[in-house]
């Protein structure tokens, strides 16, 4: 079966649960943008995806992109449906009208991106660069270059790629060696190599503009040396740049997707922003790409929920303990959908799916207001709330993308395992997504080290308080909300003040810091849910299990962090003692 996104489960935590209607209407440039028309473009969006993008999945996965002597050849229809994704304006959804987009409000990006991504996640890398890279530009590019290339990649007329990664320095960008030395003309020549490079070559487009990482000739060591230079395939007089693919890489998954060795021999390229501030540059990108890794990780995951919930609610295994034999009829077994063990599965599947969607479609709002907003304290909130939360939606989406998918794997249970069905892709698929974009482990350390522990946790506190505000204490569900939200608090604190005597400490309690992050998200996305849809059978079913299968993580981990900050306490005791 192919993907097939669902509006009416979209609009339910758009309108129902986080009121997006009327946050939008506030901002001057959606005053227009009300629900009628949000949905009409979720609609159009869902028919797009449905019948253009989803049914060459498949072959997208089989057949593979191709390398023939520095080209690349993508799947059968990709470059047809490539084209029907530009015609259809969906690439410039929104982006600003004078740069050739339509304008419309980040959040219903996002819900398109995830639907690209659960629908196929090879065909969606192509463009999935394009935001980010359109963001960079406008931010920080010189009007000349914005002047060329800027609405060129807003409609997806021209592809971009993010050329960060050399094969000596995986995530440590400040071992990037990649030369760029000034011209006389204001260009510079870019000598250098990178892996891994989604979309460095394709038949997709007829130019892909490089964003790339490098470092000019007098620039000091370390990440505070990088420039950041915008390198064409194509240059403007026509002719071909010395850019080069040298191979495309042989994964596990994503066989739709050219991953790319790039080399760049006095390649002619333009520096956009200040020299030595590349990364103040390149993270306008960066930190979009997370947000939308986070938004694959989503739809992936929905992408094996509903293959697995369809064949549950087909295939017919022996007989379900409690089940209702007046309900059987003739039938010599019962769905396997009404076995405890797969409706464990597929009911904590759904809780990830609506509490995460809750969450990733909160933070694509709160760029909206952080971006449109007029309100100086509303901005600074928005701001807070992307920080914090985008690498935590960043890792735990891809995990449970990964992981969750696997197990929507384990309900096939051998048919599962063979290519037929097609659940076997959505695991190998979504395997990269907890590795590209700064790795989960990176995401961790982010947040703990470089968002929480500099202010004693401040920052982390004012988020959480904004939360506890929109809850009932009256409501039990929400009073134990409340509750969680004062112990992660209080974590936060805890660390802070341990880190002090082991510095190291951080490090290790990372990962396990951000599962009780999110964990609490999740728990007051639920209880927001359940305010909006209290009858609501499939969600009361999935809020039980959130409850029942998820939750109770959260005081394991809170009990490992616990413990770890008072073993350093002890010692830093022992120490004091022996003294």
């Amino acid at each position: 079966m192919h993907y097939q996104p669902r509006p009416e489960d979209v609009r339910f935590l758009l309108n129902a649960v986080l009121d997006a209607p009327t946050r939008l209407r506030a901002l001057a440039p959606f005053s227009e943008v009300d629900e009628a028309l949000q949905s009409q473009v979720l609609e159009e969006a869902a028919r797009f995806v449905g019948e253009v993008i989803a049914p060459i999945n498949r072959e997208g996965d089989e057949v593979g992109c191709r390398f023939d002597n520095g080209e690349v050849v993508t799947p059968p229809g990709f470059r047809a449906a490539y084209q029907a994704f530009v015609d259809g304006g969906w690439p410039a959804l929104s982006a600003a009208p004078e740069d050739g987009g339509q304008g419309l409000p980040a959040v219903l990006e996002a819900v398109l991106y995830e639907w690209l991504s659960a629908a196929n996640h090879g065909f969606t890398m192509a463009p999935g660069l394009l935001h980010g890279a359109y963001a960079c530009l406008k931010h920080h590019g010189s009007d000349e270059l914005k002047g060329r290339y800027l609405q060129k990649i807003a409609t997806g007329e021209w592809l971009a790629t993010m050329c960060l990664t050399e094969a000596h320095a995986g995530s440590d960008l400040g071992q990037v060696r990649t030369r760029a030395t000034a011209q006389a003309d204001g260009s510079v020549r870019v000598n250098g190599s990178k892996i891994f490079i989604s979309g460095g070559e394709h038949d997709l487009t007829p130019n892909i503009v490089h964003l790339l990482l490098c470092r000019l000739p007098d620039a000091p060591a370390g990440p505070k040396g990088l420039s950041l230079a915008l390198v064409p395939k194509v240059l403007p007089d026509g002719a071909r740049n010395a850019v080069h693919c040298e191979r495309i890489e042989e994964k596990m998954g994503l066989h739709g997707s050219p991953t790319c060795t790039m080399r760049f021999d006095d390649a002619t390229g333009w520096l956009v922003g200040e020299p030595g501030r590349g990364l103040a540059a390149m993270f306008v990108m960066m930190n979009a790409a997370r947000l939308h890794v986070a938004l694959q990780g989503i739809g992936l995951l929905d992408a094996a929920w509903q293959k697995a919930d369809a064949y549950a609610a087909e295939r017919r295994q022996m007989r379900a303990p409690g089940a209702m034999p007046a309900s059987r009829g003739s039938e010599v077994a019962d769905l396997i959908a009404e076995h405890p063990a797969v409706r464990r599965i597929l009911d904590t599947q759904r809780a990830w799916i609506d509490g995460a969607r809750t969450l990733a479609y909160r933070s694509a709002l709160m760029l909206d207001i952080a971006t449109h907003d007029a309100d100086p304290k509303a901005h600074e909130r928005a701001q807070r709330w992307c920080s914090l939360v985008t690498p935590v939606l960043k890792a735990a989406c891809t995990h449970q993308a990964f992981h969750g998918a696997s197990e929507c794997l384990q309900v096939f249970g051998g048919h599962g395992y063979v290519r037929e069905w097609g659940v076997e892709q959505v695991v190998r698929d979504a395997r990269v997504t907890m590795i590209y974009e700064g790795t989960n482990e990176i995401q961790a350390i982010d947040l703990l080290v470089r968002k929480v522990l500099p202010d004693g946790g401040a920052a982390l506190s004012a988020v959480l308080l904004e939360l506890r505000d929109t809850l009932d204490a009256s409501r039990e569900a929400d009073a134990d909300v409340q509750r969680r939200l004062a112990q992660l608090r209080y974590l936060g604190t805890t660390v802070a003040m341990a880190a002090h005597a082991n510095p190291v400490l951080p490090y290790e309690v990372a990962d396990d810091f951000l599962r009780v992050v999110m964990l609490t998200l999740m728990a007051w996305a639920w209880a927001r849910i359940e305010v909006a849809a209290p009858a609501d059978a499939d969600r009361v079913r999935a809020a039980a299990a959130f409850r029942r299968w998820v939750l109770p993580e959260f005081e394991m981990r809170l009990g490992i962090v616990k413990r770890a900050c008072e073993g350093v306490a002890l010692a830093h005791s022992a120490q004091e003692a022996s003294r």
